[in-house]
């Protein structure tokens, strides 16, 4: 009976040793499998802080564009309000009297018809008759 008890208590401490050599190799497994996953996480991790330096430039160079799109915009609206002063001036002077004579009478000079120059300056007929026959 004692030898049955050892064979017994033998092959239990076989199969207990098999048990545990089988533990062993899955933890081996699991910790591979767990430095493989940190590897990845680290690489994941780094391309994310890539992206974001990546994103955080972009928006830098974004924001600058930005400024200077308004600064040229200002720019630019001075310089409307700066021509639109010229073109006002021009126009007060290209509707005075003394302009429009003075075309009248270049043309006239040039060999232009009383029509001709009455079409070109927007005046009527006998106006622009009137300020030849005046010089």
């Amino acid at each position: 009976m004692s030898d049955l008890l050892i064979i017994l208590l033998t092959i239990s401490e076989v199969v207990l040793l098999g048990v545990v050599i089988m533990f062993f190799l899955r933890l081996r497994k699991s910790e591979a499998l767990l430095a493989g996953i940190q590897l990845k996480q680290e690489e994941f991790i780094k391309r994310l802080q890539f992206n974001t330096q990546l994103e955080n430039e972009l928006v830098a160079t974004f924001e600058r564009r930005q400024h200077e799109l308004i600064s040229l915009n200002n720019e630019l609206e001075g310089r409307v309000a700066e021509l639109k002063k010229l073109v006002t001036q021009a126009d007060t002077y290209c509707k005075s009297p003394q302009f429009m004579r003075e075309i009248i009478l270049k043309g006239h000079r040039a060999g232009r018809t009383s029509t001709q120059l009455a079409k070109s300056t927007g005046l009527s007929l006998e106006d622009v008759e009137l300020i030849i026959d005046q010089a």
